[in-house]
């Protein structure tokens, strides 16, 4: 459909012509919980608007009736609390330009709809879902761009009338002109242009009264006075309609940025179908959200200084939509572990307990000073929250694990003769009795951490067993023996 596309210098700091301030939106829709793509677009809004001393609007698009999902928009706000994204006007908070929740402003839809059919730019189309069904196949069959055959365009005034007196069922459709070249510039991508014979007639207004999402994103983003119109370049072939829906209205056109679409390493797109699209994943596997931001705010952008670990508040001081590459970047998860990893290790050990806490309830019935004293040992072999578990079982699981082979077994005493005569039970010195065992057997740490952790590797040995305790690390010997 693209017949051009020209790069061209922007405007990115300055305000639209006759709006006063910057005003920013994300437009989620209640049909699935919230997708990570959705807080990468928030993010970048939230930044644009925070740097400028603009407005971040949270508008919830319900309009899709069938696919509603009762408590998503709740999950939808659970997300941007648990980021610290905090919208200014939302369904939740309100503000001047309310309501905003689409299903709450069907009035406002319908009176701009019969607008657009008194001026002709829009007309009822009163086709049986049967006969565009027909209309499809027949164009799917002939290998032929499937769109509206425009069959209800040229009803006489007569016909409509006649339609409309017998309430036949009718929707509202954009009368899309022939042989026109539509143009428009995106921040990102320059001048765009869409040949219009390509563009369908596309449905503003169903028949049960809801408006589509191209009529009313228009009309909300005018009255809502966007400044900027930020989402993803999956929408960029629909901007033609909502240009001659702008046109038609007599309305400014909004800056225009379409952001590149998070990609899966094979290119794909990163779609609802992988598990790891969803922000509960995220959250449930333990990943910390500043860590979440800093990485998103990596995909298309770039630190002017080459940083790649940076807070939020640098973000929003350097951020600027001109520095965005329109390419779509990858998502790899082994490096936002790996940056997950670095905001762990860097994390306040009481801070970290905290975290840990919420992660895992029943950690409250453990002893609290205990916990603490992990942290130090954990925090740097956590890629995510969810990792602690399997790390500190042998803190609280005694290990079940005995020695059957006579060479183990004189070993295993030689250890018990050794931990034993340490004096201070501090890990240099469990470290000094373990290496004296290791160099006259010719025996490797993993036998040690088979013998008081089960598993052949894990946390620094000496330091956990100082945290065991001499009691319980002796017993452990004591037990693989009798076994």
């Amino acid at each position: 459909m693209v017949l051009s596309s020209k790069k061209t210098t922007v405007r990115t700091e300055g305000e639209v012509p006759g709006r006063k301030k910057i005003r920013v939106r994300i437009a989620p829709s209640p049909t699935g919980y919230p997708h990570i793509g959705t807080i990468y677009q928030a993010l970048f809004d939230y930044a644009y608007a925070r740097g400028r001393s603009g407005t971040f609007v949270i508008r919830i698009e319900d309009t899709d009736q069938a696919r509603f999902v009762m408590d998503a928009e709740d999950e939808i706000y659970n997300a941007i609390d648990w980021f610290g994204l905090t919208e200014d006007e939302s369904p939740r908070k309100g503000g001047p330009s309310g309501p905003y929740r689409q299903s709450e402003r069907l009035a406002i839809y319908q009176k701009y709809a019969r607008e657009l059919i008194e001026k002709g730019s829009a007309y009822y189309c009163f086709c049986s879902k049967e006969r565009l069904e027909e209309v499809r196949q027949r164009l799917a069959s002939e290998k032929k761009q499937v769109m509206y055959d425009k069959h209800c365009r040229n009803l006489t005034d007569e016909q409509i009338a006649a339609n409309v007196a017998s309430n036949m069922p009718r929707t509202v459709r954009l009368r899309v002109p022939e042989n026109r070249q539509i143009s428009f510039t995106d921040w990102l991508r320059g001048e765009i242009s869409f040949n219009s014979n390509l563009v369908d007639d596309q449905v503003l207004l169903k028949s049960d009264g809801f408006p589509t999402y191209h009529l009313a994103v228009v009309v909300d983003d005018h009255l809502m006075e966007i400044s900027h119109v930020v989402r993803g370049e999956e929408w960029l072939s629909s901007t033609p309609k909502h240009i001659l829906l702008y046109q038609a209205f007599g309305w400014e056109i909004p800056s225009l940025i379409h952001t590149p679409i998070l990609r899966n390493p094979d290119k794909s797109k990163l779609s609802k179908r992988q598990g790891h699209t969803n922000v509960s994943w995220y959250r449930e596997a333990g990943y910390l959200p500043e860590a979440i931001l800093n990485y998103l705010a990596l995909m298309g952008w770039s630190h002017p200084e080459g940083k790649e670990i940076f807070p939020l508040s640098e973000f929003i001081e350097q951020f600027d939509f001109k520095d965005v590459n329109p390419i779509g970047p990858i998502f790899d998860l082994a490096k936002l572990n790996w940056m997950n990893q670095h905001y762990i290790q860097e994390t306040r050990d009481e801070e970290l307990l905290e975290r840990l806490l919420v992660h895992f309830p029943d950690l409250h019935d453990k002893d609290q000073s205990f916990l603490l004293r992990l942290m130090p040992l954990v925090k740097t072999r956590m890629d995510t929250l969810s990792d602690f578990t399997a790390l500190t079982r042998h803190f609280f699981v005694e290990p079940d694990y005995s020695v059957e082979d006579g060479g183990d077994k004189k070993i295993l005493a030689e250890t018990q003769k050794s931990l034993t005569a340490v004096k201070k039970w501090q890990a240099d010195a469990i470290f000094l009795g373990l290496k004296s065992v290791m160099q006259e057997h010719k025996v490797r740490m993993p036998f040690f951490y088979k013998l008081f952790t089960g598993a052949e590797r894990g946390l620094p040995l000496p330091q956990s067993l100082e945290i065991i305790g001499r009691d319980r690390t002796l017993a452990r010997l004591d037990r693989a023996r009798a076994a």
